[in-house]
């Protein structure tokens, strides 16, 4: 046996037969046994931590105004890949018009959309292995541009995220912004989380750090979870589905906005919102509407009046600043018929095509 032979299986020896390596290996198989025979599951992210209320019944993402339409056209489904066409009237939000294309793949999902303002927004995410996914967007506009870059883990019982939105090095150190989760099951139905936000715009700032702890609690048919920004800010949601086609959910969310009407020696000022939501599903059709204490008052529905075309309406009244907004908008997707043929077979030999990155 030669000497760098010697070296090589000396230095194996090391960290194989070590009591001290030996030891933290046993400590760490038993604490990955012990949580295995708990049988927990993944609790999501800390930014899907209120999904059920946010996303599945309240409209805030949904809401529109003015009058759009929006044709879709599928050419394959494994891959998926779409090209869409948007056209929108009387909206500020939205721009006239945009075009659309969209790739998806088990390993990597592509979206890119272009507007009759030159404004460009892309995605690209690519999956590394079934638990990594990085995501990266960009916006280029006028205004602005943006681009972000993401890393997402999920574990079996925890999720793990990390964020970075315009970094640079380019002013003599790091500036942008960093965002990093964690969410940990500790029970199969109670899981905790953190959350942290670095942020500097500029080198002449000095950067500012905030961290907020986020709680979940997931029921056969209730949910409730938390947040909490230690002296700045509390939200609370409480999820409950009264039966197979109704969903109703509340939200409260408490913020400490600087000096009140009393000046420095009065404290905190203090600034509430309640919200609260409702959804109804029907065989082919979908309502939502929601309240808050500030007299806003908003519904959407989703009619489906044939498998390719959807209608929806929205409306919004705002009572305390005399303000409404209303919104019709036509969906129509269509396909090939070789494609409808592929999801018509697909679906009779019950075949799952496998997850795209979205």
């Amino acid at each position: 046996m030669d000497l760098d032979t010697q070296k090589q299986t000396a230095f194996t020896e090391l960290f194989t037969q070590n009591a001290v390596v030996a030891r933290i290996r046993d400590i760490y198989s038993a604490f990955n046994e012990r949580r295995e025979a708990l049988g927990l599951s993944n609790p999501g992210t800390v930014e899907n931590i209120a999904k059920e209320v946010q996303r599945d019944v309240f409209l805030n993402n949904q809401s529109f105004s003015g009058l759009r339409a929006d044709l879709t056209k599928s050419f394959g489904v494994s891959p998926l890949f779409q090209v869409s066409h948007a056209l929108a009237m009387g909206s500020q939000a939205m721009p006239p018009y945009t075009y659309g294309v969209l790739y998806g793949s088990p390993k990597v999902f592509m979206q890119g959309n272009f507007d009759n303002d030159l404004q460009f927004t892309g995605r690209f995410n690519w999956r590394w292995a079934s638990n990594l996914i990085t995501k990266t967007s960009v916006q280029l506009s006028s205004q602005g541009n943006m681009m972000s870059i993401e890393n997402d883990y999920t574990g079996a019982d925890f999720s793990a995220s990390l964020k970075a939105v315009n970094p640079s090095i380019l002013d003599g150190g790091f500036t942008g912004m960093v965002m990093g989760s964690y969410l940990q099951a500790l029970t199969s139905r109670l899981s905790v989380g953190v959350d942290a936000f670095w942020s500097r715009p500029a080198m002449a700032y000095p950067p500012t750090l905030n961290l907020s702890y986020a709680t979940r609690y997931k029921a056969a048919d209730w949910m409730a979870a938390a947040q909490l920004v230690p002296g700045n800010a509390i939200e609370a949601s409480y999820w409950r589905k009264l039966s197979d086609k109704v969903e109703t959910g509340i939200n409260m969310n408490l913020a400490f906005a600087g000096m009140g009407a009393a000046g420095p020696m009065g404290g905190a000022s203090k600034e509430g919102t309640v919200t609260i939501g409702a959804k109804y599903d029907f065989r082919m059709s979908s309502f939502r509407a929601q309240i808050d204490n500030t007299g806003k008052v908003g519904c959407l529905l989703e009619k489906t009046v044939a498998p390719p075309i959807r209608i929806t309406f929205s409306g919004e009244i705002d009572h305390k600043q005399n303000t409404s907004k209303l919104g019709l908008a036509v969906s129509i997707e269509a396909a090939d018929e070789e494609v409808m043929q592929q999801q018509e077979k697909m679906a009779m030999a019950g075949i799952q095509p496998d997850p795209i990155p979205f």
